[in-house]
């Protein structure tokens, strides 16, 4: 949250720029002198010297950067400092109605990822609720509940188990499986086989996820990208469902994001394969590729929101 603030001194008026932020459980400030009764707002201000206020935030929160995190780490600098100028960018412009197009992109890519069809013009008019002749109407309701879980997500969503269950229920309300039947309640009651591995025997996963929430609520105040993307992928071993363990899953990566206010993550529809091979390799011990992987599709979808607020 950034605002002009003006100081009385004697018979003066000073003004001062000033932006306040969380980082880790920590509160920052940044606090620029503007002058003598600035004819400015907050937003040509924060336009004008995007990149200095840009750059002062990021060498606040440099020091909490994993040193090993990669194997080199200028990507995940890179990320971090996109991230930052996308976030003072979108409030520069008042571009709140961003937020609702890389929501659109989110959800074309994460159900791509699970085999669906549905092309972008089809998923706008789910946006825009209009009529759409898409002869799939089950991939039509799947955009629409992938939207309700997004709102769910993002305004009622606790790291509790009951709020994990609610996430799969919106997100597959009235939905039909491949097999033709609709998405069984609550936790799968079966194993199921995934990349021709095993999946946790049923009688375990309630006491995994409550482990996954105890660890998650134990380290919640550690670096945020590397606490969702390990949050995700011991979520996809636990795979609690017979179906929606990936939109779930990466819905909550984006939880855990939004804490300390990272623009929303895609994994793109693209880059599948190697997606579910970096979760393979991550699970193996191998995690920096994973690591790598994962930032590269953040720093992915920071380009595509540069170039959605461009157009």
């Amino acid at each position: 949250m950034s605002y002009i603030e003006q100081k009385q001194r004697k018979a003066e008026t000073y003004a001062y720029f000033v932006k306040r932020f969380s980082f880790m459980g920590k509160q920052y400030k940044i606090n620029k002198y503007i002058g003598k009764k600035p004819l400015v707002t907050k937003e040509r201000y924060l336009e004008d010297n995007l990149e200095g206020i840009t750059k002062q935030e990021f060498e606040l929160k440099k020091p909490f950067f994993p040193k090993q995190l990669l194997y080199h780490n200028k990507l995940l600098k890179k990320v971090e400092y996109d991230a930052i100028r996308l976030n003072n960018l979108v409030e520069a412009k008042q571009a709140n109605w961003i937020e609702a197009e890389v929501i659109k992109e989110f959800v074309y890519n994460s159900n791509n990822i699970e085999g669906s069809k549905l092309p972008k013009h089809e998923l706008e008019k789910v946006f825009e609720n209009k009529k759409s002749s898409y002869a799939n109407k089950n991939e039509i309701l799947e955009a629409k509940n992938s939207i309700k879980a997004y709102n769910y997500l993002k305004n009622d969503f606790s790291f509790s188990m009951r709020s994990i269950k609610k996430l799969y229920y919106v997100l597959t309300k009235d939905l039909v499986m491949e097999t033709g039947d609709y998405y069984p309640k609550g936790f799968r009651k079966s194993e199921i086989i995934v990349g021709n591995e095993p999946t946790l025997p049923p009688k375990e996963i309630k006491k995994e996820l409550e482990n996954l929430l105890n660890w998650y609520k134990k380290n919640k105040k550690t670096y945020s990208l590397k606490l969702a993307y390990d949050f995700h992928i011991r979520y996809e071993a636990i795979h609690p469902f017979r179906d929606g363990n990936g939109r779930t899953g990466r819905l909550i990566m984006n939880k855990i994001l939004m804490k300390d206010n990272y623009p929303l993550m895609i994994v793109f529809k693209d880059n599948k394969n190697a997606y579910f091979n970096s979760i393979k390799q991550g699970l193996e011990g191998k995690t920096k590729k994973y690591y790598q992987f994962m930032l590269e599709q953040q720093k992915k979808s920071y380009e595509l929101t540069n170039k959605l607020l461009k157009s």
